[in-house]
């Protein structure tokens, strides 16, 4: 399976969800993922602890991905027609990450409608960073998307600080230590694996 994850913006959990959907794959079969943002952000994370999965540099895709069953690419942000066609040609899922704010959703129509353009219908929404209650605005933006015909994964993943203790430590959310909400972030991320299936 290759999943790609892509967005028109940066800071919406892009390299969050590759990292966390490459280590739920890896638990099903050997999986690779794939660094194709220009910040290397994935490769970053990999070389601050140890990741259950390869990383590798997109110039060593077509060599690396052979060895394995499933194939995770974290793209650069803000691609433009040509580059969001291929990516849709070359995947079985398109993945698009999107806070719940008014910036990110706005970005994200743009993105809707070039897919739409090129009929694309591999693709789905990920509700990311997501306020805990009292706040709506996850059920909000849903709700609105929803409203648009825009589909979007029933999974969403919360706004946890465990997420950056991860990055900064090199590992996945199910490892972070110390930290009682680290579990709910894995577990929203096995239940978008689920989805994936």
């Amino acid at each position: 399976m290759i999943i790609t994850v892509t967005g028109y913006k940066g800071g919406i959990g892009k390299t969050t969800t590759a990292i966390h959907v490459a280590a739920y794959l890896q638990q099903l079969a050997p999986t690779v993922l794939v660094d194709g943002d220009l910040n290397r952000s994935a490769t970053g994370w990999a070389r601050n602890g140890s990741l259950p999965f390869q990383v590798a540099d997109e110039r060593q895709a077509a060599k690396v991905s052979r060895e394995f069953e499933h194939l995770v690419i974290d793209t650069a942000a803000r691609p433009v027609r040509e580059d969001l066609e291929a990516l849709v040609t070359g995947c079985d899922h398109l993945i698009i990450p999107t806070t719940p704010d008014a910036l990110a959703l706005h970005a994200l129509v743009q993105t809707v409608r070039a897919l739409e353009g090129l009929r694309a219908t591999n693709y789905r929404v990920l509700l990311t960073i997501v306020p805990p209650a009292p706040s709506r605005d996850g059920d909000e933006a849903r709700a609105s998307l929803g409203a648009q015909g825009v589909p979007v994964f029933v999974t969403a993943i919360p706004r946890l600080a465990a997420f950056s203790k991860a990055a900064l430590t090199g590992i996945v959310v199910s490892d972070v230590k110390g930290d009682p909400r680290a579990r709910r972030g894995w577990e929203a991320y096995a239940r978008l694996g689920k989805e994936l299936n």
